[in-house]
C-alpha cells in the first residue's frame, strides 16, 4: 500500500475530510486504468496533500496519470512529483541510481557563445568513474564523442544513464592550462551512493577544526538501513576524540533526504540538546492534523532530537557551526540550518541555498502490480522550535562565495576555495595555505546533474515515526 502505516486511522480523516462530490467507489475503477490510477491519486491528495483547499474539483476521466497529477497542484507548489516506477522513486530517496558515480555541473563556454562544458564536481566512492581515474575539477566537452551545444545538451546528458564516454581535459598547475586526457569510458551500474563523502580533521594556529563532507540524507540501505548513520555515528566520535574546536559541514552537493538522517546529524552537532528539546514542528492541512492529532496526540506534530553519545556541540567554539552552501543546497539541509538554529551559532560560506521549507513522503501500492505509480507529494511545512519557517527563499551566507570556477581543488585540499576561506575565517592563514597559486576562470552554471535527479531537495519524512 503506502510505505507508512496511516490506514489505522484513515477513517478519521475522511471523516475530517470534506467530499467534494459523490464519485464512485474506487473499486468500481478497473484495476490498472487511467481512471484507478488517478482515482487513486486524487483521493490520497485530498488526504493529505498541504495545500489540500487548492484542489481542483475531481474529475478522473480519460487523463494520463502524469498529467492528471500535475494539474492538481497548487501554484504555491514548486517540488511535489510523480513518476511511473514506484521503486525507482524509493531508490532515488537512498541515493540508488542507474549510473557511473560522478556528479557534474555544466557551464557556459565563455569562449565560444553556443558552447558548453561540463565540470566533474565530485566523483563518488567505490564507483565505476573512481576505478577509472576520474577527478573532481576535470572538464568535458563531449559525450560520446559529441560535443556539447546550448541546443543539444539536453538530449547528450540523456546517454549518462547508460555506458557512455567522456572526453576529458584535466588542469595542470604547473602550466596553468588544461591539457586534453583523451576519452573515459565509463560504465553505469545500479550503484548507492555513501553520503558519507569525506572528513579530516586540520591543526591550525592553535584550533583543531573538522570537515565533514555529507552529500545526501540517507540513513542506509537496503541490505542494511542504518549502515550511513552508524558511519555518521563513528565520524563524529572521532571528532569528539580528537577534541576539534570548530565544525565545517560541506553540504554545497546535499540537496536533501530522509527527516531520520537529518534529526541525526542534528542530534550530533547541536548545542546544549536533549531528547526533550525540538527540532522540527511540522505544519499539516487541517484533516491530516487533527487526525494525527487524534490517533498519536499533540506530539505527533514535532520531531525531538536523540540522545548521542558522540555529540560534539558543547565542545564547541564560536561560531560551533560553519557550513559551506552552493545553490544546490536544499530541503533537509535547510532543516538542518533552521532547526540548529535555536541552539548554536550557525556561520554560512558560499551561495544563497534553495529555500525549500516544506516535505513530502512517498505513496505507492507495493501489492498492486496493475498501478506502479509513485508519487511524491508535499505535504507538510517544516519550523523550528522557535516557530520560525522563514526561509523559502533560502539562507543567504554571511560571507557569499561561489563555487564557479573552472579551476577546482579536490574536496578536502586546504586550498579549495570555500574551504580555504573557511579554515582562514575561524584559524587565520598559515603558510601551507599559500602554496598553490592559479589563474581562477569563473564562470556562468547553466545546471547540474544534482537538478537532474528525483531526491533532488528533498525532505522525506514518515508519518508513523
Amino acid at each position: 500500500m503506502k510505505n507508512f502505516a496511516l490506514y489505522i486511522f484513515l477513517s478519521s480523516i475522511i471523516i475530517l475530510s470534506s467530499c467534494r462530490n459523490n464519485d464512485p467507489e474506487p473499486d468500481k475503477f478497473e484495476n490498472g486504468t487511467n481512471e484507478y490510477v488517478n482515482n487513486w491519486i486524487y483521493d490520497n491528495m485530498n488526504l493529505y496533500y498541504y495545500w489540500t483547499n487548492d484542489l481542483p474539483d475531481k474529475d478522473i476521466s480519460g487523463k494520463n496519470p502524469e498529467d492528471f497529477f500535475y494539474s492538481l497542484l497548487s501554484d504555491q507548489d514548486r517540488f511535489s512529483w510523480i513518476q511511473p516506477n514506484f521503486q525507482e522513486l524509493l531508490n532515488s530517496l537512498q541515493g540508488i541510481t542507474l549510473e557511473s558515480g560522478y556528479e557534474f555541473i555544466l557551464y557556459n563556454d565563455r569562449e565560444n557563445a553556443n558552447g558548453v562544458i561540463g565540470q566533474i564536481a565530485y566523483v563518488k566512492k567505490g564507483s565505476p568513474a573512481e576505478n577509472v581515474g576520474l577527478k573532481r575539477g576535470d572538464v568535458f566537452t563531449k559525450i560520446n564523442g559529441a560535443a556539447l551545444t546550448l541546443d543539444n545538451y539536453t538530449d547528450l546528458l540523456g546517454n549518462i544513464s547508460q555506458n557512455h564516454t567522456l572526453t576529458i581535459e584535466r588542469y595542470n598547475f604547473e602550466d596553468n592550462t588544461f591539457n586534453e586526457l583523451g576519452n573515459f569510458d565509463l560504465s553505469a551500474i545500479q550503484f548507492a551512493e555513501n553520503p558519507n563523502h569525506l572528513d579530516t580533521v586540520y591543526s591550525r594556529n592553535g584550533k583543531k577544526i573538522g570537515y565533514y563532507v555529507y552529500n545526501l540524507f540517507s540513513v542506509g540501505t537496503d541490505s542494511d538501513s542504518a549502515a550511513y548513520a552508524v558511519e555518521m555515528d563513528e565520524i563524529f566520535a572521532n571528532f569528539k576524540a580528537e577534541g576539534i574546536n570548530h565544525l565545517v559541514l560541506d553540504l554545497r552537493y546535499n540537496s536533501g533526504g530522509a527527516e531520520r538522517a537529518t534529526i541525526n546529524l542534528a542530534s550530533l552537532i547541536g548545542s546544549n540538546i536533549s531528547d526533550q528539546d525540538i527540532f522540527v514542528k511540522r505544519e499539516y492541512n487541517e484533516g491530516l492534523k487533527q487526525a494525527l492529532i487524534n490517533e498519536y496526540g499533540e506530539e505527533s506534530l514535532n520531531r525531538r532530537f536523540v540522545s548521542k553519545a558522540a555529540n560534539i556541540g558543547n565542545t564547541l567554539q564560536s561560531p560551533q557551526l560553519t557550513v559551506l552552501t552552493s545553490s544546490r543546497t536544499a530541503s533537509a539541509s535547510e532543516l538542518l540550518i533552521n532547526g540548529l538554529d535555536p541552539f548554536m551559532e550557525t556561520f554560512i560560506i558560499g551561495d544563497t541555498t534553495v529555500g525549500k521549507n516544506v516535505g513530502s513522503t512517498s505513496f505507492y501500492e507495493e501489492d498492486n502490480p496493475d498501478n506502479n505509480w509513485g508519487m511524491q507529494p508535499i505535504i507538510t511545512k517544516s519550523f523550528n522550535s522557535l516557530n520560525q519557517s522563514d526561509y523559502d527563499l533560502g539562507f543567504y551566507p554571511d560571507i557569499p562565495l561561489k563555487d564557479n570556477d573552472l579551476v577546482k581543488l579536490e574536496l578536502g585540499d586546504i586550498n579549495e576555495k570555500l574551504l580555504k576561506e573557511a579554515l582562514i575565517y575561524l584559524a587565520g592563514t598559515d603558510e601551507a595555505s599559500r602554496k598553490v597559486s592559479y589563474n581562477p576562470i569563473p564562470s556562468e552554471d547553466i545546471m547540474g546533474s544534482m537538478e537532474l535527479k528525483r531526491r533532488f531537495g528533498i525532505y522525506n519524512i514518515d508519518l508513523n515515526n
